[in-house]
């Protein structure tokens, strides 16, 4: 039987070579009667991270180099290594050694003992504790529609061939990793594990692009920016009702309603910026219908060394 290893490359060079060795030691070592293969898309890197992969080609045969044209993302990356990996079994992981590859092996036993869907989820990280901040935040949001969501989040996972076939399936724009791949619905195992210090090079995951990751998870895997629509207008339209029965009962009694005109700028302050909320949202769901009705690809390939 083959595992596949699907890793995303940009800008990460010097970790590489690291990461080959690695992976390459667990098959010689532990996995011995599986054959593996490493399939690295580099997502428009300018530093030297395709010659060294490159280099490794040369060495292993089993490795497999696709190129962009430019940088299209890492879900982009993912995307084109799961197309490409032929293994029975495929394993997302990092470039970075952030992730252990010693899980590896315990990973294989769950598979092989009936999961079809092994996640390895973060329990904690060493990151800034503003990463960190902002990752227990944005994983408390999504699991309010989202509950099958570990905690801390997850990236390295293995999936099983149907898994992965249902998972390629799925054509669409803007994707959710984490989402789209439980939403299938397939066997499901936990391994905890802290996510290690990159000792290489630094992370280009910045806070835009962890933001561009939140807004497709809420937008495209979750109910919840349409729930609290409709919850916020139900909201202002009960309180609304509520003042104006007071204004009449007031009219009735032959009382003013209130003194000069600051409850009135309140209030169309409070409903104006709450409707300019509101279009925002509809906006953004607009605009990934154009994305979809567009068609166009989620990359583009430059070259591909199989």
């Amino acid at each position: 039987m083959k595992i596949s290893f699907v890793i995303a490359v940009y800008h990460n060079e010097g970790a590489l070579s690291k990461t080959h060795e690695k992976i390459q030691s667990v098959f010689t070592k532990e996995l011995t009667e599986y054959d593996y293969e490493i399939v690295f898309v580099d997502d428009g890197s300018k530093d030297g991270s395709l010659s060294e992969m490159l280099g490794l080609k040369k060495k292993d045969p089993q490795v497999k180099v696709i190129t962009f044209t430019r940088n299209f993302g890492q879900m982009a990356a993912m995307l084109a290594g799961f197309r490409e990996a032929t293994g029975d079994a495929v394993i997302n992981i990092s470039a970075d050694l952030q992730d252990p590859v010693e899980l590896i092996p315990q990973m294989v036993e769950k598979w092989r003992g009936g999961s079809e869907i092994v996640i390895c989820h973060r329990t904690d990280r060493s990151d800034t504790l503003l990463a960190k901040l902002f990752s227990r935040l944005a994983y408390s949001v999504l699991r309010i529609s989202l509950p099958q969501i570990p905690p801390g989040g997850f990236d390295f996972v293995l999936m099983d061939r149907k898994v992965m076939d249902s998972f390629n399936a799925v054509d669409v724009r803007h994707r959710f990793f984490q989402g789209d791949l439980l939403w299938t619905g397939y066997r499901t195992s936990l391994i905890p594990y802290v996510r290690l210090k990159r000792t290489i090079g630094r992370s280009q995951y910045n806070f835009g692009k962890k933001l561009k990751n939140f807004l497709d998870a809420i937008l495209d895997a979750s109910y919840l920016p349409i729930r609290f629509i409709s919850l916020a207008g139900l909201t202002t339209s009960g309180l609304g009702l509520l003042y104006s029965i007071s204004i009449v009962i007031s009219w009735f009694r032959g009382e003013t309603p209130f003194a000069g005109w600051a409850p009135i700028m309140i209030a169309i302050l409070f409903v104006g910026g709450l409707i300019m909320v509101m279009l925002g949202v509809i906006g953004e769901y607009v605009w990934r219908i154009n994305e979809e009705v567009r068609k166009r690809p989620n990359y583009v390939v430059r070259d591909k060394f199989l």
